[in-house]
């Protein structure tokens, strides 16, 4: 599947300024917009976040070059480097809502989410009154009108499946080690395969001391 037409491919630092952006915004308004120096910390947190990393100024001065060039950020002031602050134009670029940049927010910042978790990471974002309406907006993103975002295959043992943002492509190699990684039958084969192997060096051995005693002998 192709990247859906006029959604620009994002970088992994692309997406996380992006995403912490949109989250500080919520939820720090008033240090929003943001200077450099917040926005590494929102970036780098520890928490809600995934994966965690540890970029460095210019790592990140370059994700904002890069995103007000694609208009999806715009500086709220003038002056040195260190003056400057920060805001996104996420739904300015894009027909969303509220509660749609909220789940995008989320997706950016936490990776793939199932709708219950959405439901329960977004309270400070945007409170969904139902789980229902978290999947009414999934659906509405993953729409041939949007195509922001694609719903993975069932986690083995999760009833909910997960839904991961298009921004960065449409990465079939990450679903593929998802699976791998995940299926039982696979994990299965692996053990199946180490048992018989142990099987053989344990054959090998009582062979080898055999041998040994009688050249011994």
């Amino acid at each position: 599947m192709d990247t859906p037409k006029n959604l620009p491919t994002l970088d992994a630092a692309q997406i996380r300024v992006l995403g912490a952006l949109m989250e500080k915004s919520k939820t720090t308004p008033d240090y929003y917009p943001m200077t450099l120096n917040g926005l590494a910390a929102a970036c780098n947190q520890k928490t809600s976040r995934k994966p965690v990393v540890n970029y460095d100024e210019s790592t990140i001065i370059a994700a904002l070059n890069s995103l007000k060039i694609a208009g999806l950020i715009s500086t709220a002031t003038g002056g040195s480097i260190r003056n400057i602050k920060y805001k996104h134009n996420f739904a300015i670029v894009f027909p969303v809502l509220p509660s749609e940049v909220a789940v995008m927010c989320l997706l950016f910042l936490r990776g793939p989410q199932t709708p219950g978790e959405i439901n329960t990471n977004s309270g400070r974002l945007y409170e969904f009154d139902t789980l229902e309406e978290v999947q009414q907006v999934l659906e509405k993103l993953a729409s041939d009108e949007h195509g922001f975002i694609k719903q993975l295959p069932r986690k083995p043992g999760q009833k909910e499946q997960r839904y991961m943002h298009l921004f960065a492509g449409d990465i079939e190699t990450f679903e593929e080690e998802y699976i791998a990684e995940e299926n039982p039958k696979n994990n299965n084969e692996l053990e199946e395969r180490l048992s018989k192997v142990e099987e053989e060096l344990a054959e090998l051995k009582t062979n080898f001391d055999k041998l040994m005693k009688e050249l011994m002998g």
